[in-house]
């Protein structure tokens, strides 16, 4: 299944960020096709990044919006599966 990346700014304080991550979690549950992943904050940015696994930017759009999560955008993420990573982390 595809993973979408969805992007929330405007995510000022720890409070901002829980209630994000409870919207996220609660997109999921909207939808049964659709899988909350992960939740990346970036302080500096006021920046939420949302990682989902979902059918499409269609039923993540629709879901994420009845969930009343706020977001400016999703696109697809592509995560890089390879052992290259573990390598480079022992090296």
């Amino acid at each position: 299944m595809p993973q979408f990346l969805v992007e929330s700014y405007a995510v000022k304080s720890a409070s901002a960020f829980s209630n994000a991550c409870a919207l996220a979690r609660k997109t999921a549950e909207i939808d049964e096709r659709i899988r909350y992943v992960d939740t990346t904050y970036l302080p500096g940015d006021e920046t939420a990044l949302h990682l989902f696994d979902a059918p499409s930017t269609v039923e993540l759009d629709r879901a994420a919006r009845r969930a009343g999560l706020q977001f400016e955008r999703i696109v697809q993420a592509v995560n890089d599966l390879s052992d290259k990573r573990k390598e480079i982390e022992d090296a």
